[in-house]
């Protein structure tokens, strides 16, 4: 009798799934069915004498903030303490080519029909597929199925452009700044929407680290999350920060980010008197950060991602540093963790070229 085909899992041996946690990841045995079948990266938060507990049968490896400072040195000052901004260090260890990061509060969602939503597949698709940053499309993604390039839509844009960086949505609790938190401290999001689309060039967005997946050879140094937590003067920036980054750097390079599905399930609100006494600056902040992303400019001459990020830390430091000193520390911070990316990354130091290479 013929033996049954295995399914082997896409990207098995190709991605990682990073997780930062200051807890025993029992939420893991939800997401068994999904991840088990791929290797985790725990980046311990907070505390590094407490064991954290991971349910039997994943394969992991674990840093903790005593791993950070023994691996990099001098240079684990770029990594955040006490904030789930520690995450990026998972994204610098890894030797994978493409990365999913989850946070521990984040639970399987149904779909309409009640299925469980297998998030990581979804996120597979995006990245693989290319993204139409130029030209909008009315029927959102055209390479899902079911879908197309509707009429009117220019021929020459249809090849599409690598996409970079796919990210997910939540459903219940939903990613809300602390006001908007204590003045409707009841709602919840119970919209399912069946759509991925890409984030055309020249607009920014306020990316959500709690369910993102990126193309580590393409985008991966310019995921930094920035200086937050102990010791900052701000906090629940840290995604938004290479959000903000990445994007006006794969806008320059040719690259492409999508939005929308998989949505994974938000268990948990965070209090949000402490997340206003961690937001408060960067409400104000955030007023001059967008502007000045706007008008983000790199030369020709930035052809990598690297060379891009360095130049982006120049500006950081010419134009924000004049809002605050937290700014001139930040710009350090920028250079030190491209330094460090490249110590541990030495065949990739200078492989992320663009293959379009800078649009016109």
């Amino acid at each position: 009798m013929a033996q049954p085909s295995v399914i082997t899992p896409p990207l098995k041996d190709e991605l990682d799934i990073v997780i930062p946690t200051i807890r025993n990841l029992d939420f893991l045995e939800m997401w068994r069915p999904f991840f088990q079948s791929y290797h985790l990266i725990i980046v311990q938060d907070g505390d590094p004498s407490k064991t954290i507990k991971v349910p039997e049968g994943f394969d992991y490896e674990l840093y903790n903030r005593n791993d950070i400072n023994r691996i990099l040195g001098p240079k684990a000052s770029c990594i955040s303490f006490k904030d789930s901004a520690c995450r990026c260090f998972g994204y610098m260890v890894s030797k994978k080519k493409y990365i999913y990061t989850i946070d521990d509060d984040c639970f399987v969602a149904k779909d309409p029909t009640g299925k469980d939503i297998n998030a990581l597949e979804q996120h597979i698709r995006n990245i693989l597929s290319p993204s139409t940053p130029f030209f909008f499309n009315t029927l959102y993604d055209p390479y899902r199925e079911g879908a197309d390039f509707v009429r009117g839509y220019p021929f020459s844009f249809r090849e599409g452009v690598p996409t970079a960086v796919s990210h997910g949505l939540w459903l219940n609790i939903p990613d809300y700044d602390a006001p908007t938190q204590l003045v409707k401290p009841l709602e919840r999001n119970t919209r399912y929407v069946d759509a991925v689309m890409t984030v055309p060039k020249g607009t920014l967005f306020p990316m959500c680290g709690m369910n993102l997946a990126f193309n580590r050879e393409l985008i991966g140094p310019a995921m930094y999350f920035g200086l937050m937590g102990d010791g900052q003067p701000i906090g629940r920036y840290d995604d938004m920060w290479a959000g903000w980054c990445m994007k006006v750097i794969c806008d320059h390079l040719g690259l492409g980010v999508k939005t929308g599905l998989p949505y994974i399930w938000h268990s948990k609100a965070s209090n949000p008197f402490v997340n206003l006494r961690k937001e408060y600056k960067g409400i104000y902040w955030q007023e001059e950060l967008i502007p000045f992303f706007q008008s983000v400019s790199l030369p020709k001459e930035c052809t990598t991602v690297q060379k891009c990020y360095l130049e982006l830390s120049k500006q950081v430091k010419a134009k924000l540093g004049k809002v605050d000193e937290y700014f001139l520390k930040l710009a350090d911070a920028m250079v030190t963790w491209i330094e460090a990316w490249d110590e541990l990354n030495p065949s990739g130091a200078n492989a992320a070229e663009s293959i379009n290479g800078p649009s016109k």
